[in-house]
Formats: C-alpha cells, structure tokens, sequence
C-alpha cells in the first residue's frame, strides 16, 4: 500500500486468497480481501467466491453487512425467513444481529462482495453449519431479474 497524508492506495491483487475454514464454510470458498479501513473507521471488504454447492455457515453481523452479487447465482436466508434466490446486481441487506446465511447454489457457483464493520474489533459470529437439508430446500422467493 502507498501512502500520502490523504490518502492510502491499495493495488489489485496485494493480497493472497484464502480458502474459507470449515469451520465457517461448508463447500470451496476463497476469499480475497479487499480492504480493512484503518481506524477510527470500522469498515471491511473482501470479495467471496463460493463453489456450486458452498455456502457460509450460519452467522450474524453486529452491524449489519451489505452483499453485492457479482457472478452466478445463489441462495440466501435469514432465520425464520424465506429462501431467496440472488443473482448478478442484487444488493441484499443483512439486518444487525440477524443470523443469516448465503452461498452458491447446488448447481451453479456465485462470487460476491461483502461489506461490513467490526464493533468492538468483531464484524462476524459464526455458529452452526447451514445443514444440507436447510440448504437444498426449495427457494421460497426467486429473483426478478430479468
């Protein structure tokens, strides 16, 4: 990263991939981040690639996290919620608190940005894996891209 009083300049690919742990992915999951804000700023980005098949386990944000779909198609669910279909261009908007969960869908991989700020240094809980039962129940709600 280059640096001015100003302004920091992160370049493409300055980064390493990871691959999701298990413990928080179900399936193959690579993420690259994109960017942690220095402080007093609490934002976080990372584009998600997601296999046809993976998804995040279940898990909550304390402030809430933004999901920008930028290839495939996916699911997504918030407890007690319905299943919804997401595809390339949908912003989706996943409630402080909320436990939630998202991926690719069984047949088709999908890769998305997420957005989210750490309170307390925290910007994720995880909990249990999404099971397969959950996960191949049919979608409630489809996407109404065209």
């Amino acid at each position: 990263m280059s640096k001015s009083e100003d302004m920091s300049v992160i370049r493409a690919h300055q980064s390493e991939p990871i691959t999701g742990p298990a413990e928080c992915f179900t399936g193959s999951v690579t993420i690259s981040s994109l960017f942690t804000a220095p402080a007093p700023s609490r934002l976080g980005a990372a584009v998600v690639n997601f296999a046809a098949g993976a998804r995040t386990h279940w898990h909550s944000h304390p402030l809430g996290q933004i999901l920008v779909v930028t290839q495939g198609i996916g699911w997504t669910q918030c407890e007690g919620g319905e299943k919804t279909q997401i595809g390339p261009g949908d912003l989706i908007w996943c409630n402080c608190g909320r436990r939630h969960w998202h991926g690719a869908t069984s047949s088709e991989p999908m890769q998305h940005i997420a957005v989210q700020e750490a309170l307390n240094g925290e910007a994720v809980q995880w909990f249990e894996a999404v099971s397969d039962e959950h996960y191949l129940a049919p979608v409630v709600k489809a996407s109404e891209a065209p």
